[in-house]
This record gives C-alpha cells, structure tokens and sequence, in this order.
C-alpha cells in the first residue's frame, strides 16, 4: 500500500489530460503545482511512468506471489506459523526499507524488489491462517478471524492517512522508511511474544486453555501430516466455489486498493494530502464494517437464528452485489468529491461483509486442512493481483476518460460471475475428504 499512495508523488504528472470538474478544482490545481514546486526544492526524484507502467510496477507485487502460498502454507500447518509469519514480516519489512533506492535504479530492479517483497508478505497473509486452526474456537472463528483481517485494512487506513503527509512535508522515500522501520520493530516483538498452539505458551490462564482446548476437541482439526486428499479436493465443488470467489473478490480489491489514490488525485484533481485523506476513508470504514460483520455473523451463529451455509451465502451476496453496484455510477459523478467518496466509502463496507462470507468458508468445510487451502487460495487472489491493476493501467493508459468507466465496470462483472458460482455450489460442512486420515499422499 505504500506504493500505492507515494506513486502519486513519485511520477511527474498522473493527472488525467482533461476532467469535467476542472473548473472546480482550480484551487486544488493551485495547491498541487505549489507542491510540485516543493518536490523540485526537496530534489526528491519524479519519474516518467505511464499509467501502465504504474500498473505494472503496483501489481508486480503479486508476480511472484502467486508461487508462494501453497508451500508457505503447507509448511506452516506442519511445523507451526511463528516463525514463517515471523521471517517474511522481517523480509517484507527490509525490502521496505530499499524501495526508494531501488526506484532510482530502475523500474526493473524496483519490480524485482517488489516481487520478491510480495513472495514475503504471502508468508505473514499464508502463514497467520494456521493460528487459528489451534487457537480459535469454532463458534467465535468468524468473529476473530475477521478482528485480525481488520488489520490489513486499518494498516492501509494509516498508511493512506499519513502517507500524503509524508509525501508533502519530508517527500516521498520517507513513507518506505518510517513503515518499513516500524515492520523491523514489529519482528522484535513477535517472535519473543508469539506461540503456536495454546499448549505451548507460557502466560495463557488455564481456564482459556481448557475453553480453547475443548472446543476444538469436538472438530476433526488436527495437522494432516504429510498427506493430502488431492483428488477429492480437484472434485469438491464446495472447495471451487470458494476458489472462483476468492479470485473475483480480490479482482476487484487489488483494483480498488491499487488505484484509489491515483484516482482521487488526478480525476478529482486533488493534491497529495488530500488524496492520502481522502483515500483512507474507505479503508477504515472496511476495517470497521469487517469487524462488525464477524460479530454480527456469529451472533447469527450462536443463537441458532440461520444456519452456517445461510450466513456464508449471505453475507457473501451482500457485500459482492452492493460494493459492485455503487462502482459501476463511478465516472459518472465524479463532478461531485462528495457523492465520488460516498460510493467508494459504500462499496469498501460492504466489500468487507465477504470476510465473513466466502473468504472464511475454507475453514468451515476442511479445518484441518487450513493452512494448505489458504495457501492455495491465495495463489487465485495473487494471480487476480497480478492481473487486474495490469489491465486498469492498460485501459487508463489508452483513455483516461472511458478508461476508468471500463476499470470499474470489468471489476464488478467479474465480482458478480463470482458471486453466481459460489451461491450455486457453496457448502459450510466440514467435507468427507476432510475427515479422512489415510489420503493420497504428494
């Protein structure tokens, strides 16, 4: 996400050649050559990146990512996540640390960096799924899982919010090296304070070990050691509609993540603060809504008031069809900052309901298989990841004004096919493959 707001600084121009709403932004206009006139006295570099060079060099983060999440997450349901999620925050963190410089060398050292930067973070996003395999109880799984995936969007909510600061006042390699300082220091408190099962950690109270530990003796979750029902998972439908919705919604995620900034900064013609502003709105009321969506979602659990499957397919149908609806009227009312805002803000809350849709269902329907599935459905997020900011820059690069119409329209008819798979096919039980202790072993 650092990338996202800083490429707004680090190119020389990402404004759109013309905008309806010129006449309007005129002092904005004033305020960003004023900043322009900064950047030059801070001799902080600016490049001549098109905008699908931009796209290139935002959505390389999941070139290589995509290579990862299988065996990281293999590996983390065998020998445990401490250490695995440790090292790639660690490695993540200190390629933070060297974007700037990488930047000046080139845009192929910087894409470089950044793939092997994204194979990192698979490690922390992969990697932290197999704690809750031996740490959540099944009735509060949605309710946790969702606090600790409200953490992506309230880390984007910052670096956003403070990132266009940064840009404006020290310039923009000070994004890279206060965040990736603040990754180093993390390290330095995981891996002392971070265990791997209720079992093993020192300072847990007895009580919350028996509560955890009898909860999770009523689920067949165990590590399947070295085995996987590979043919059974290739025929399970119920584990391809959780595929196909993982690609969708991430489509349409990295999409959003990707270009927010840059396009409130150069369609609403807005300057770096304010689109560092305004473009963590959405993300904060996602990390908001993500929460609520799992407490909401198991309250509707734990008193019986719909079944799992019901929950999963609706709050899935919800959060895809509505933050799809309000991207599509986008560039149509991009005259106006606030109903512009609005949308995005809308289509952000309702987006983050999936977090206790599909995007948990892996854990319903194989919980002993947790780490492997999150691995292997990451590989589709990534590959979405890969794809989707790549084709946004292409459409913008060949027409500013139509191309942002097709960026959001592509995004959410892909959302949608999704949406139709996973209502068609989508179970909440925990599958026969799952339960099965002797399987075709790799």
């Amino acid at each position: 996400m650092n990338m996202s707001i800083a490429i707004t600084a680090m190119v020389n121009n990402t404004e759109a050649p013309s905008s309806p709403n010129a006449s309007m932004a005129s002092p904005l206009v004033g305020f960003q050559e004023a900043w322009n006139e900064t950047q030059r006295e801070n001799e902080a570099p600016e490049f001549d990146w098109s905008p699908e060079i931009q796209g290139v060099i935002l959505s390389s983060l999941n070139y290589g990512a995509f290579l990862a999440p299988i065996p990281t997450g293999y590996v983390a349901g065998i020998f445990g996540a401490k250490y695995v999620v440790g090292v790639g925050l660690l490695v993540s963190s200190v390629l933070t640390l060297f974007t700037p410089l990488a930047a000046g060398a080139g845009v192929a050292l910087l894409v470089v960096v950044r793939v092997i930067q994204g194979i990192a973070q698979v490690m922390v996003l992969t990697g932290q799924y197999s704690f809750w395999v031996t740490w959540a109880p099944p009735q509060e799984r949605s309710q946790l899982t969702t606090i600790a995936g409200s953490g992506s969007l309230l880390g984007t909510f910052i670096v956003l919010l403070v990132g266009g600061l940064l840009c404006q006042t020290l310039g923009w390699p000070y994004i890279f090296y206060i965040f990736g300082g603040i990754g180093c220091a993390c390290c330095v408190l995981w891996f002392p304070l971070v265990y791997n099962d209720p079992g093993s950690h020192p300072f847990i109270s007895s009580g919350e070990k028996r509560h955890i530990v009898h909860s999770l003796a009523q689920q067949d979750y165990s590590p399947a050691g070295w085995s996987l029902p590979i043919k059974a998972m290739v025929k399970s439908l119920p584990l391809w509609a959780i595929i196909v919705s993982y690609f969708c919604e991430y489509w349409l995620f990295y999409t959003i993540m990707a270009f927010t900034p840059t396009y409130i900064s150069s369609v609403l013609q807005t300057s770096l603060l304010h689109s560092g502003l305004l473009s963590a709105l959405p993300f904060v009321f996602g990390c908001i809504c993500t929460i609520l969506g799992g407490l909401l979602a198991d309250f509707l659990l734990s008193r019986h008031i719909l079944r799992l499957v019901t929950i999963r397919k609706a709050f899935t149908a919800i959060g895809v069809f509505f933050s799809s609806a309000v991207l599509i009227p986008l560039p149509w009312v991009r005259s106006s900052h606030s109903t512009t805002m609005a949308f995005l803000v809308l289509s952000a809350a309702f987006s983050s309901l999936c977090e206790s849709g599909a995007l948990v269902n892996f854990l319903d329907i194989a919980p002993r298989y947790a780490g492997f599935l999150k691995g292997l459905l990451q590989v589709f997020a990534h590959i979405a990841g890969a794809i989707s900011p790549t084709v946004a820059g292409v459409f913008i690069n060949q027409d500013s004004d139509f191309g942002w119409r097709n960026v959001f329209l592509l995004a959410a008819s892909v959302d949608t096919v999704g949406l139709v798979f996973y209502l068609f096919f989508a179970q909440a039980e925990v599958q026969e493959w799952a339960k099965e202790q002797t399987l075709t072993h790799l």
